[in-house]
């Protein structure tokens, strides 16, 4: 099986590496297709995006790097598109679609940026409730496709990130089951990819990839496609287990 990467983020949005340092490395390693997806403008949370102003050079960096090394790598340009991202896409080869907040009295919550965000949102918005916040999380994620008109979709079950041991919530509650159920019963209708993302693991968040077992067993179960995902920010993270998760795409 090839090696094919398509979740790689740079230091044009929250990345460690320039484009052609990541470049440069996957080539050394026998990587033979990446695709650059740095995360989509979103002008409500400027600290992780590519900012407006780069979005141009962006792309054209991306562009001359794929002239450049044709001959070595295939390269690709795409973009994150965050779900409340209003970016236009249609200069990109491929999207992922991602959905990192809930939007709750027209304030952004962030799912995935700490433990403790996430049960203070719990706590302001949903009386305590984490599986109300949940199942708005999965009724956003349900409307992925359609919002970013994505080719991917991204860590389905980023809600878990935080989650690892059952901390925040059972991911065997029925509450829970009904959510994602419903989110992948939407989804699967696009016939797109979902992804099985070790980005995660790389960051010391999970030891496991998203999706969860259980989702994937759902998925599978139901005909989804799969793609390999690092969801890198650093060009060490390239691939990063792909050989432990390869027998599930």
């Amino acid at each position: 099986m090839k090696n094919v990467d398509l979740h790689i983020h740079t230091t044009y949005s929250d990345g460690n590496n320039t484009p052609n340092e990541i470049v440069e490395f996957a080539i050394k390693n026998g990587i033979d297709t990446i695709g650059f997806s740095d995360h989509s403008y979103t002008a409500f949370d400027q600290s992780y995006c590519i900012k407006k102003a780069d979005i141009s050079a962006y792309k054209n960096e991306i562009i001359k790097l794929k002239k450049k090394y044709k001959d070595k790598i295939n390269i690709l340009l795409g973009i994150e598109q965050d779900y409340y991202s209003v970016e236009d896409t249609s200069d990109y080869e491929f999207v992922i679609g991602s959905v990192h907040y809930i939007k709750v009295n027209g304030e952004f919550l962030p799912v995935d940026e700490s433990k403790d965000i996430l049960i203070s949102a719990v706590d302001k918005y949903f009386s305590g409730n984490i599986y109300a916040l949940i199942e708005e999380y999965y009724n956003t994620v349900s409307d992925v496709v359609n919002k970013t008109n994505a080719n991917i979709i991204g860590h389905i079950d980023l809600i878990s990130k935080f989650n690892e041991n059952n901390d925040l919530f059972d991911e065997n509650d029925e509450r829970y089951v009904k959510a994602y159920k419903k989110a992948c019963d939407s989804l699967i209708k696009y016939n797109k990819l979902f992804e099985i993302n070790t980005g995660a693991i790389s960051r010391g968040y999970r030891s496991t990839a998203y999706p969860s077992s259980q989702i994937y067993k759902y998925l599978k179960s139901i005909g989804a496609r799969f793609i390999l995902s690092s969801d890198s920010h650093s060009k060490d993270t390239l691939c990063y287990q792909f050989d432990v998760y390869k027998n599930k795409i």
